[in-house]
């Protein structure tokens, strides 16, 4: 079901018990994010990570932080140098640090300090399955999820798999935060239709901030 899109013209929407969407929070930033964007992917570029089962994942990731998440034959988890530099991850703009607490404490989680944010690139076509979040040691801290570039058609499910999920079409400068009792809910994103943004041209960009350490 499509329960949101851009019909609705109010900035702050609740998805589910403990789960918001923030439509252009994050605008005001806008400039500052993809300048400080483009300083982390020339320090560590984005790459096409492996799935444990051994297939290339569409999306091209990277990571800034003290932990960048990681995807190989050995499974997924979080490292604390780039497996392809083998450095430190590039450490968190405070544009970044400052958006993803500023939207947790408005989605009502209060001193969220991520500790990980990871970077994934989509071009047209490319999309990610429904999965948890669940490589992280704390789940009472929240997810803040960013959307730059291209819209996407985010899916929001519940606590199974088979669950019913929302459709969100999420635009350039939108935020998801969720946590609490939704903590651990399927989501994904459909694949990336074509089309050109202004300012980030043929492809989304979508920051995962979390707790992870």
């Amino acid at each position: 079901m499509n329960l949101f899109d851009a019909s609705n013209d109010s900035g702050k929407l609740q998805i589910g018990p403990a789960s918001w969407w923030l439509r252009g929070f994050a605008l005001e930033q806008e400039m500052k994010m993809l300048e400080a964007l483009q300083q982390l992917l020339a320090e560590s570029p984005l790459r096409q990570m492996m799935t444990p089962g051994g297939q290339k994942m569409s999306v091209r990731t990277t990571s800034c932080g003290q932990l960048g998440w990681v995807s190989d034959r050995k499974g997924y988890r979080y490292e604390d140098r780039d497996p392809v530099s083998g450095r430190p991850w590039p450490a968190m703009p405070d544009v970044f640090s400052s958006l993803a607490a500023t939207a947790a404490d408005t989605a009502g989680f209060a001193a969220f300090e991520a500790d990980a944010c990871l970077i994934n690139q989509y071009h047209p076509g490319a999309k990610m399955g429904l999965h948890q979040d669940k490589d992280e040691h704390d789940f009472s801290q929240p997810i803040v999820s960013v959307s730059l570039g291209l819209p996407a058609t985010f899916l929001f499910g519940g606590l199974r798999r088979s669950d019913k999920a929302l459709r969100m079409e999420l635009r350039h400068g939108d935020v998801v935060v969720w946590g609490g009792d939704d903590r651990l809910r399927y989501h994904g994103v459909l694949p990336i239709m074509a089309g050109r943004h202004p300012a980030l041209g043929n492809q989304r960009i979508n920051l995962t901030f979390r707790k992870a350490g």
